[in-house]
């Protein structure tokens, strides 16, 4: 199977302020523009992404209360307004983080689920290596500047991207304000989170702001608008509103929503030792992103004939899609029907499979 799609030529920009910046599609990770996007730079309070997405992997309870320690608030910089002996939850700490950018709450959190703030960073690290992110290196949870701590405005984005599958990021990255309860005994909190563009721009969605003297201005974006997905990347920009504004313009105008909604009869596999001699399978429907100009080309990946039992709803495969030589989605093949196992003899299940290879040599 193959599919072809045509688009107008992809965009261009120019005159920003920014020492590195990139703008990628959202669903693939494609590059749809970039300046100096692999060049490694601070990354101030961006750096509480990779937090709070390691938070949320490492925490089966978000509503879990924790007491801060005197280790845990007593850091420099912006701050949730947390003091030795409150009690929080690690949701707290996570809106904390998103929206008062709490270098305490990022401090609490590693301590919270690893005991100390290097043990949480080696997660950190395991977490961009797992991703395939070679110039990205964490030293604090927080993001103050400390020898060794930078990445690429190209791998902040794809942070960025993994940290958005994540429902829970996504709602407190989304959230212009929130209502958070802490204290020894906890009390009401109204958190205003520090992300302009929020305010400013109808179809954005997160992400983080970050700044420090060393690395200036630092923004992470991304937005959605008919379907389209793109995030965006600055990196000591001080122009960045106006910059990112014009990035996700630019990058939502630069794509193509693919669309596919199976509305053919289901297709037919054989069966081998079940009490139907096939099944009809069906393919769910695909919904991405590619930049114009590139086409789109599928390829199905599913055994030529199936063993019983398979069970209604079972995946069985999947269809793969392709642009620019990349995997960036897969739909998969379900059956439509329960097929039960009829044959108890080894022997028998042989003799069908010889019988199904000779019919179609």
């Amino acid at each position: 199977m193959l599919l072809i799609f045509a688009f107008s030529p992809s965009y261009s920009v120019c005159g920003l302020s920014a020492g590195a910046a990139v703008a990628i599609n959202g669903d693939s990770g494609d590059i749809l523009y970039s300046h100096n996007c692999d060049v490694r730079l601070p990354m101030a309070s961006t750096t509480k992404i990779m937090t709070a997405l390691v938070l949320l992997e490492n925490c089966k309870n978000l509503d879990e209360e924790i007491v801060a320690t005197k280790e845990m608030v007593t850091v420099e910089g912006s701050s949730m307004g947390l003091l030795e002996g409150d009690r929080v939850s690690y949701r707290a700490l996570l809106y904390g983080m998103m929206l008062a950018s709490g270098n305490d709450a990022a401090n609490a959190a590693a301590i919270a689920v690893c005991k100390s703030v290097e043990a949480f960073v080696e997660l950190m690290n395991k977490k961009a290596l797992d991703l395939g992110l070679k110039n990205t290196h964490f030293v604090t949870p927080s993001g103050l500047d400390a020898e060794g701590h930078y990445t690429t405005a190209f791998e902040l984005a794809l942070i960025a991207r993994e940290a958005l599958k994540n429902p829970d990021f996504a709602e407190a990255a989304a959230a212009k304000s929130a209502t958070v309860c802490f204290g020894n005994p906890p009390y009401i909190r109204n958190l205003s989170n520090h992300n302009k563009l929020l305010r400013m721009y109808d179809d954005i969605i997160g992400v983080k702001t970050g700044f420090t003297k060393k690395s200036g201005r630092c923004l992470v974006s991304a937005a959605r608008r008919d379907g389209k997905f793109v995030i965006a990347v600055t990196l000591n920009d001080g122009d960045d509103w106006a910059d990112h504004r014009f990035l996700l313009d630019s990058g939502l105008s630069a794509i193509e929503v693919f669309n596919y909604s199976p509305d053919n009869p289901p297709v037919s596999v054989p069966i081998v030792s079940g009490d139907k001699k096939a099944e009809q399978v069906t393919i769910s429907g695909a919904n991405f992103c590619v930049p114009k100009g590139q086409s789109v080309s599928s390829s199905v990946c599913m055994p030529r004939f199936l063993y019983a039992p398979i069970n209604k709803n079972e995946v069985l495969g999947n269809v793969q899609y392709y642009c620019l030589d990349r995997l960036i989605y897969k739909s998969n093949i379900i059956a439509k029907e329960t097929v039960k196992n009829t044959n108890t003899s080894a022997l028998n299940t042989f003799l069908e499979i010889l019988k199904y290879m000779i019919s179609i040599i």
